[in-house]
């Protein structure tokens, strides 16, 4: 599956080229298999980002602003709804793609998986299965045969041991939480830590840059009247 986002490389408008350069910059840092379609250059490809948009999803004028984003022929989504996605750790899930493994959106829907479905299978065996450690000793299963005195110290051994087999999974439990992340966490951290300074700073902007978005739209419309005539 090929990732289809649709750009407009002669946009006037500042706001759009940041959003279309944040989109572009995240695939290239999750190293996403996507193509980049230009509206600008091609009617064919203007036509059809703006047929298959679905018509909820195009603003008031019914004109869709690139960037648009699809898979293959699925509609994905436009910027604010790959940025929520972004925010959220679920870029992959956005994009129609299973998540690597290893990856926070996979740890993510690994737990969620947790919850819903119950536990891993290892602690379910675990809490299935009584231990051998934590057995009844076979003297004292087999009743007196060796006395009270040798009773006393096969109950004693199996409270010992069941206390250390309690002590060891707590110490699993500690140890499985203070893993450190993964190289793929640590790189996805600091690909979202960047690339959330310069959305904020396109935010800062954009305010700034709506009166470019209206000309744009209004340079859109033009055009399309003088290409009809």
């Amino acid at each position: 599956m090929v990732i289809k986002v649709f750009l407009a490389s002669s946009s006037g408008s500042t706001a759009i080229k940041k959003k279309q350069q944040d989109v572009v910059a995240f695939l290239e840092a999750l190293k996403v298999d996507y193509t980049q379609l230009d509206i600008a250059c091609n009617e064919d490809n203007r036509m059809w980002m703006r047929q298959n948009v679905p018509a909820a999803k195009k603003p008031a004028n019914g004109i869709p602003l690139p960037p648009q984003i699809f898979n293959e022929e699925s509609y994905c989504g436009d910027y604010e709804t790959f940025f929520d996605a972004k925010e959220d750790n679920s870029v992959y899930a956005f994009l129609g793609l299973p998540p690597p493994p290893g990856s926070k959106e996979a740890v993510q829907a690994d737990r969620a998986h947790i919850v819903e479905n119950g536990t891993h299978a290892e602690e379910t065996n675990a809490e299935g299965n009584l231990d051998d450690s934590s057995e009844v000793p076979v003297d004292a299963r087999n009743g007196d045969a060796h006395g009270d005195e040798e009773e006393g110290e096969g109950g004693e051994e199996g409270e010992v041991a069941e206390g250390e087999t309690a002590d060891d999974e707590v110490v699993e439990e500690e140890t499985a939480g203070d893993e450190a992340p993964t190289e793929e966490e640590e790189e996805e951290d600091a690909v979202e830590d960047e690339v959330t300074e310069d959305t904020a700073h396109a935010e800062e902007e954009e305010e700034q840059e709506e009166a470019d978005d209206d000309r744009e739209e209004e340079e859109l419309r033009q055009l399309e009247e003088e290409e009809a005539e």
